[in-house]
């Protein structure tokens, strides 16, 4: 998760840092179908084997990125 997070923050520019950090913790499903998608495909949740959706304790994609947009939200904070 942490290594997650911190790819995030090398990809994800200032402004972008700031929007999310800004945001209230229930309005970060609004970021679903951009970064959530994102965070999806660059990180292989669909991939049932995969590490990271043990480690968000899920096994739906969508759950896990929430998870790690979460992350992202309190290491912003």
């Amino acid at each position: 998760m942490a290594e997650a997070v911190a790819r995030l923050l090398l990809v994800l520019e200032e402004k972008d840092q700031l929007t999310i950090a800004a945001m209230e913790p229930n309005n970060l499903i609004d970021l679903h179908f951009g970064l959530g998608l994102a965070i999806r495909n660059a990180y292989d949740l669909h991939n049932p084997d995969n590490p990271l959706l043990l480690e968000c304790a899920t096994s739906h994609p969508d759950d896990a990125a929430l998870f790690i947009i979460h992350a992202l939200w309190q290491r912003l904070q």
